[in-house]
């Protein structure tokens, strides 16, 4: 087996992923590159980008994230606000619902798993 890897995560070409069907304000588009994903689908880990914008979220599996670049809060439904740039980091338990602001074009690498 041989272990996945990204020797230059900066340098990775990431796929364009579209436009946030959830947005709310603005035009947010996403991209990212999933780095290993279990052959079960139980995980997956890689790097996920978005353009600034508003967009309605619920993340539907335990996520893991270290923010590499941008700024934006993310704001939960209850009225919590977590503030990300570069060097921040957030673990969201599956079913966390609220907003996503992007004021920075937003990038993170990820680890989710499922249950």
């Amino acid at each position: 087996m041989t272990t996945p890897y990204w020797p230059e995560t900066a340098a990775v070409a990431l796929d364009d992923w579209g436009a946030s069907a959830t947005a709310t304000e603005g035009n947010p588009h996403m991209s990212g590159k999933v780095l290993s994903v279990n052959p079960d689908g139980s995980s997956e880990c890689g790097v996920w980008s978005c353009t600034p914008g508003t967009r309605a979220i619920t993340i539907p599996s335990d996520e893991f994230c270290y923010f590499l670049g941008g700024k934006g809060v993310y704001v939960h439904e209850n009225g919590e606000e977590i503030p990300v740039s570069a060097g921040a980091a957030v673990f969201f338990p599956a079913g966390w619902t609220g907003t996503s602001i992007i004021t920075e074009t937003l990038t993170k690498a990820f680890m989710s798993r499922g249950d």
